[in-house]
């Protein structure tokens, strides 16, 4: 029941957000153990020349970058499987984009099963229930 927000420095495209897409559904589902079925990706799209780093556009720069968060249900995980995605995810974001610069972020947030929850129901609930 994860869900996404992506930042890309990129031109929208359908094979752009198909690869995207695949490429996190991928790491989420095999490193993080996510259930795909529930899992949620939200993708935008900035273009290079509003996107800056150091002071200067990504488009002068000829690199490409992104951000991205994903919210997930607190000690559903290890430290060490965390580590493993965001490298996972950091190595297929420079597959798919190109020449990435060093300054792209991914952001796990562990939230408060109390707090966290979809279709009205929390994720305390569902585990209780």
């Amino acid at each position: 029941m994860p869900i996404l927000n992506v930042k890309v420095s990129a031109a929208k495209s359908p094979q752009l957000v198909a690869a995207i897409s695949d490429m996190l559904l991928d790491v989420t589902t095999r490193i993080l153990k996510k259930d795909r079925r529930v899992t949620a990706i939200a993708i935008d799209f900035i273009a290079p020349d509003c996107w800056i780093v150091g002071g200067a556009p990504l488009s002068e720069q000829g690199r490409s970058s992104f951000y991205f968060d994903i919210k997930i249900t607190d000690e559903t995980n290890t430290k060490a499987e965390k580590a493993q995605y965001i490298r996972a995810a950091f190595d297929g974001f420079a597959r798919i984009l190109g020449d990435l610069h060093e300054e792209s972020y991914i952001h796990i947030e562990d939230v408060r099963a109390a707090s966290y929850g979809y279709g009205g129901l929390t994720q305390e609930y569902r585990y209780h229930h």
